[in-house]
């Protein structure tokens, strides 16, 4: 029986040796394929990691450049990054099995596959296991980081905005204020307009007002000499006064015609009224000087220029008369005149002058100021 049962034993054992020997190559061989994806698997995940590590870098530089905080954030993230891998290290150096020696896991017939089966699905399940909580941890990490990035973004954003927003209030506050300053220049440039250009107006005015005068004055003074010079030429003529003026202008005794009848009078004697006191106009225009200080004086003549005239002259009719006559002589402390002898300003002297003949007969120089 026994031998009989080692035989059944013997022929069992060979046939499973046989059985086992024709499974090991398929299992061997589906072992390779998982290890190949195993393997591809772990080439995809480290690209994945070089190209997660490459970003990181460059979002590094990136914030470093940007932010000066970004080194400190950098350091919490890496600290982040390296703790689950640090703690799920010793757990995978635990869980992986230890190295069996070939001859001993090869000693026997009865090397029990199960136990090699549950070995290798226990690591698996630890790889993956590991697996799962470095994608948990890279996952978070990504979270964070991309959190982070945001928030530094909104930062930047809102940093920006700000900026922005205080150089466009500068540039409204500049304008506004260019425009203010113009306008107020602008109102300024219009009232020096037109205070400059109403005075202009004013001077222009007055300069062709005084020239009208100027010209209407000459104008009727030429006319009533004009008329009395034709009297009096007229009458000259018909009872001789042309020769009467020429023999009587040395002589004592002169005359005139008033256009009635003749006129007999002494010729001016230019040394009594200077002895006499009542006339001192010296001391009179001392005390009151307002009174000898006129206005400027106009000359018959656009081009005429002053000249000083002495006793003796003859002059102009236009020279004396009636805009130049002194009907008042008193007031200025001169005596008073008879017949054809008038008072004459002549700038600032006085002339005696005798309206008939035109001849200065005495003078006074720089007697107004």
């Amino acid at each position: 029986m026994t031998f009989t049962k080692l035989m059944k034993g013997s022929a069992l054992g060979a046939l499973a040796i046989a059985m086992a020997t024709a499974v090991a190559p398929a299992q061997a061989e589906a072992a390779t394929a998982a290890d190949q994806q195993r393997a591809e698997r772990d080439r995809g995940d480290r690209q994945e990691r070089r190209s997660e590590r490459r970003q990181e870098r460059r979002s590094e530089r990136r914030e470093a450049r940007n932010d000066p905080r970004s080194e400190r954030r950098e350091a919490r993230a890496q600290v982040r990054r390296e703790a689950p891998r640090r703690q799920a290290r010793p757990q995978q150096r635990a869980e992986r099995p230890q190295p069996v020696a070939r001859d001993q896991e090869r000693r026997g017939r009865e090397w029990n596959r199960s136990d090699r089966r549950s070995d290798t699905a226990q690591v698996r399940s630890g790889r993956d296991w590991n697996r799962s909580e470095r994608r948990d941890a890279n996952r978070a990490i990504r979270r964070e980081d991309v959190r982070e990035a945001s928030r530094t973004d909104r930062r930047a954003d809102r940093r920006e905005e700000r900026r922005a927003d205080r150089r466009a209030d500068r540039r409204e506050d500049r304008r506004i204020d260019r425009r203010q300053d113009r306008r107020a220049d602008r109102r300024e440039d219009r009232r020096i307009d037109r205070r400059q250009d109403r005075r202009a107006d004013r001077r222009a005015d007055r300069r062709a007002d005084y020239r009208d005068a100027y010209r209407e004055g000459r104008r009727d003074e030429r006319r009533r000499d004009n008329r009395e010079d034709r009297r009096i030429r007229r009458d000259g003529y018909r009872d001789g006064y042309r020769d009467a003026r020429r023999g009587d202008r040395h002589e004592r005794r002169k005359r005139h015609w008033d256009g009635r009848r003749w006129h007999h009078y002494n010729t001016w004697n230019r040394y009594d009224w200077r002895d006499n006191h009542r006339y001192n106009w010296h001391d009179y225009r001392k005390r009151y000087r307002s009174i000898y200080r006129l206005g400027r004086y106009y000359a018959p003549y656009r081009d005429y220029r002053y000249r000083r005239l002495s006793i003796g002259f003859y002059i102009g009719d236009l020279f004396f008369g009636s805009r130049y006559w002194i009907n008042d002589p008193w007031r200025y402390r001169l005596p008073e005149v008879y017949g054809p002898y008038r008072w004459v300003r002549y700038y600032d002297d006085v002339l005696l002058v005798d309206t008939y003949s035109g001849e200065v007969v005495d003078v006074i120089y720089d007697f107004f100021w």
